[in-house]
């Protein structure tokens, strides 16, 4: 099969044959659709999650897979050859950058019928982040007051549908050219951050998700209401700070099996309560230039590849 590897960390990657990942009895064989590129894919590259997820190399990248199963394992659940479904691949072994790649079978869920393979390969690792924020550590309420920073990125996008989902009203943070797609997602409020960044008027917001760091995560510890929760998806928060405000600090994280978030998730997109946004659709070998585009930080919604 064709893949995109690296041979080592802070290597460029490079498209070239490589072996059919092996499978396990508890493993799915998809034949790759569509795959997603997510800031976590340079950070593996780096090597910044070498001491969490060291790599074995050559090593494929890529987390997020849509595409239909080619082969299960004799204990991979209800999945079989010819389902189209979509997943995020272990930390630890990664894979989706290629022709075909192995997921565990609690990474994945069948694929939602509203998407096509290039909307679901959107979904899972920012949908999955936003999902952990929000609901596994916040406990984000119906009527609760949600501020996004970092609107308009792939974890943006997802948090704010999930959000209105949940009956919380949502103030997004972005940049000028984003804000009708802000609003457009269902924000009540939308914000550039050019313009002054956080307005001193904001008050009372009972969670903030923090996509940005740095001085807008400065900048919103004064937002919170007495007992708030700042959850960071990029830059750990001072536990000190948090205190002197008298609110609380988490650092988004934890991995889970996707695989019973995304069934709930593929159920959202049916209902047309969870749509992704598509920036960019690239061939599987111009991988590097989706690498190079996420690492701005500026780009809306998620750069979708294709082999």
């Amino acid at each position: 099969m064709k893949a995109v590897r690296i041979h080592g960390y802070g290597t460029e990657t490079v498209y070239e044959d490589a072996p059919l990942p092996s499978v396990g009895e508890q493993d799915v064989l998809v034949r790759v659709q569509a795959s997603a590129v997510n800031p976590v894919d340079n950070a593996f590259r780096a090597g910044y999650m070498a001491g969490y997820y060291p790599l074995a190399f050559p090593a494929v990248l890529g987390c997020d897979v849509a595409g239909v199963v080619e082969k299960a394992g004799a204990q991979a659940g209800p999945f079989k050859a010819g389902d189209a479904v979509f997943g995020r691949a272990n930390l630890n072994r990664l894979g989706g950058f290629a022709e075909y790649a192995v997921l565990t079978a609690s990474e994945l869920a069948l694929k939602p019928a509203a998407l096509d393979f290039q909307q679901a390969a959107a979904l899972p690792h920012t949908t999955l982040t936003a999902w952990r924020a929000l609901v596994d550590i916040a406990g984000l309420q119906p009527g609760q007051r949600l501020l996004i920073l970092g609107a308009s990125g792939g974890v943006g996008v997802a948090a704010i549908q999930l959000a209105k989902h949940l009956g919380a009203r949502v103030t997004g943070v972005a940049s000028a050219a984003n804000l009708g797609l802000v609003r457009e997602l269902g924000a009540d409020e939308a914000i550039d951050y050019a313009n002054g960044g956080i307005p001193d008027s904001l008050r009372d917001i009972d969670v903030v998700l923090d996509g940005v760091g740095g001085e807008a995560q400065e900048r919103a510890w004064k937002t919170l209401r007495p007992g708030g929760i700042l959850v960071s998806l990029v830059q750990n928060p001072s536990a000190e700070t948090a205190a002197a405000h008298g609110v609380r600090a988490a650092m988004g994280g934890g991995i889970p099996p996707a695989g019973p978030v995304l069934h709930e998730v593929g159920k959202l997109a049916d209902a047309g309560k969870l749509r992704p946004v598509i920036s960019s659709v690239l061939p599987l070998n111009e991988t590097a230039r989706g690498l190079e585009m996420i690492a701005g930080r500026h780009t809306r919604g998620k750069i979708v590849l294709i082999p």
